[in-house]
């Protein structure tokens, strides 16, 4: 327990997190501090390609193996899963109809790639190894979560069904073809590639991450702001009970294929965190009538932050505590 306690309270002090802590302060205060869409959005691509890439080069290095199959084969399945005990979850805890629980579900089934990056970043800075084909395995984790939100809609008998745009929404969402390009380019090109391009995606990494933090914060701030009365207590309890439930079903899985406890610690992580990117355009077309209010807020304004500030930390010491590493 004590080391807990002090992973969280190292994590809470380091810039990454007191960045995003600056950003939602200055929100919930009304600064008018801001970060230019623009600006944002290179962030964002920048992260992408920079995780993608290492990730690759890693499995370049390493070789493919039958664990490398199992934890994708892992990540697919907890995916798929994950949405229905989150809709089982809200129709307890929340009164929200069934199109606005299974749009919700879907959110915490599929992932947030800025909570994988920020946990990869907590691994680095402890120097703790992982397997770097844990991008991949967030990659095939975005989008089962959306299907499984759609048959979740389609059993009240008012589910929309598949079509080409919307299996175009969600094969074609620019995060996920990034990721996947880079990690793509990344094995192909090994670390002789990696050396090349250091300068550019390892140094000035967790800088960037601060600043699109301070993006994701002012972000959040906003959220919470502007949602006041449209999420009760249930709701937001969820938002916190869910990543925690998630989390327990990715240290399984990791510890059934026998992943590293770096390895053990970002599948948590991916199983704990909720999509505020890629599930939200797809919602959007798919679910149109469902409220994003409520979805976003929940995923962005509450999961995100817990994560950020406690779950990260809880998630890498139970994985060390579990494997003894």
């Amino acid at each position: 327990m004590a080391d807990i306690f002090d992973l969280a309270a190292t994590n809470l002090l380091s810039p990454v997190i007191l960045t995003f802590v600056l950003g939602l302060v200055a929100a919930l205060g009304r600064s008018d501090l801001s970060v230019p869409e623009a600006a944002a959005k290179a962030m964002s691509i920048y992260l992408l390609f920079a995780i993608g890439f290492k990730g690759g080069a890693a499995v370049a290095s390493n070789g493919l193996d039958a664990t490398l199959v199992a934890t994708l084969v892992a990540g697919f399945v907890l995916s798929a899963l994950l949405p229905f005990i989150a809709f089982a979850m809200l129709r307890v805890l929340t009164n929200l109809s069934r199109i606005d629980a299974a749009a919700v579900a879907g959110h915490y089934g599929s992932i947030s790639v800025v909570t994988f990056v920020a946990a990869t970043s907590v691994l680095e800075g402890r120097a703790i190894s992982s397997e770097g084909y844990m991008v991949a395995v967030a990659a095939v984790m975005e989008a089962p979560a959306i299907l499984s939100a759609l048959w979740l809609v389609s059993r009240g008998g008012s589910g929309r069904r598949m079509d080409s745009e919307l299996m175009r929404e969600i094969m074609l969402n620019g995060s996920i073809v990034l990721l996947v390009g880079a990690f793509v380019i990344g094995a192909i090109t090994g670390q002789e590639g990696l050396d090349k391009v250091s300068n550019f995606i390892v140094a000035p990494f967790t800088g960037v991450l601060c600043l699109f933090l301070l993006d994701m914060g002012l972000v959040a701030g906003r959220g919470l702001r502007e949602s006041r009365g449209v999420l009760n207590m249930g709701a937001v309890a969820f938002g916190i009970i869910m990543p925690l439930v998630g989390s327990v079903f990715g240290l399984g899985a990791g510890l059934l294929i026998g992943l590293s406890p770096g390895g053990i610690a970002l599948l948590m992580v991916l199983s704990a965190s909720a999509s505020y990117i890629a599930v939200p355009a797809a919602m959007r077309v798919a679910l149109p009538e469902a409220n994003p209010s409520v979805y976003l807020t929940l995923s962005l304004g509450v999961t995100f932050p817990f994560n950020l500030t406690i779950g990260i930390p809880l998630y890498v010491a139970v994985s060390q505590a579990v494997t003894g590493g």
